[in-house]
């Protein structure tokens, strides 16, 4: 007597016991909500280095400070992250200046102040959901296993009710719950991939604030 079984990915996730299904569907879940956050942070992203190397380009071509504050503070919702920490190390050293008795050490201090709390607070938005595509990418494999270490504990406690296994009365139920570990790494390869490619980029991005930040102050030092 010959056994025949449908195997197709579909029938084997059909097929497959409850929890399975559940993790099945955890994990296609995740999978689909780290590729939305990929593709934004690529958009993100590539918006963020081009604002900076706009804003870094009108800075040293040798333009008034003012123009650059005024133009910073018209559209500052719209502005890139350099641009706003230009703004608000300008803005707090402009402010610390029209205090009588300040010396310019005082004005300094302000400006570094206040460049290093924009500096953090851009920082923390440009890395906003990447500790998720961190974590979708080392948990996920582990929960597709969970599914195929339950999957093969189903198959074969269904074995106990048959007097004669055989490969081809196990292997359905063994194959279902590979199908979980297959879509985990699915969910967690094109996570690490993308976490750290973006967190190469932000690092190289982090490093240019804090470039301009020093050569900014160094400006402003050398401000009547």
């Amino acid at each position: 007597m010959n056994v025949s079984h449908d195997i197709s990915i579909l029938s084997l996730i059909l097929n497959a016991s409850f929890v399975v299904q559940c993790v099945m569907a955890l994990l296609l879940l995740v999978s689909l909500w780290s590729w939305t956050y990929i593709f934004r942070k690529k958009f993100g992203l590539s918006r963020e280095k081009r604002l900076t190397d706009d804003f870094e380009r009108n800075f040293w071509s040798g333009g008034d400070l003012s123009a650059l504050y005024q133009k910073a503070t018209s559209d500052l919702q719209n502005a890139g992250s350099l641009e706003r920490i230009f703004e608000a190390g300008m803005r707090e050293f402009l402010k610390v200046r029209k205090l009588q008795n300040t010396d310019q050490g005082a004005c300094l201090d302000g400006a570094r102040r206040a460049m290093r709390a924009a500096y953090q607070r851009e920082l923390d938005e440009i890395e906003l959901h990447l500790p998720f595509l961190a974590s979708v990418g080392s948990v996920s494999p582990y929960v597709g296993l969970f599914g195929t270490v339950w999957g093969i504990m189903h198959a074969f406690r269904g074995l106990a009710n048959v007097q004669q296994a055989t490969l081809a009365s196990v292997a359905p139920g063994i194959a279902e719950a590979l199908v979980a570990t297959a879509i985990g790494l699915f969910a967690a390869i094109p996570a690490v991939v993308a976490y750290n490619r973006y967190a190469s980029q932000i690092d190289r991005l982090a490093i240019r604030f804090e470039s301009f930040m020093e050569e900014f102050l160094n400006i402003l030092q050398r401000q009547k």
